[in-house]
């Protein structure tokens, strides 16, 4: 072995815990949950105007749930499970 040459441990690992990537599982859910209850509510008729398409759900609830998938993805990444 020359004098430049150190041995060298390199041990591979995982930059994130199993409870990170339960919590970034948990907030993807929770965004595909706020699109898939955005989707829809149009019409079949491009003539005929559908009101449901400004109802609760689509304009309150979706928007709130992707909102906090994004906050639970943020809690996710910055958590640190070794405390």
């Amino acid at each position: 072995m020359s004098k430049n040459q150190q041995p060298t441990d390199h041990k591979k690992y995982f930059i994130f815990e199993k409870k990170n990537y339960q919590f970034m599982f948990i907030g993807l859910a929770v965004i595909a949950l706020g699109f898939i209850l955005m989707a829809g509510g149009g019409s079949d008729d491009p003539n005929t105007f559908n009101p449901d398409i400004y109802n609760f759900q689509r304009i309150r609830l979706a928007p709130t749930l992707v909102l906090l998938g994004f906050a639970i993805e943020v809690y996710a990444i910055l958590l640190n499970p070794k405390k």
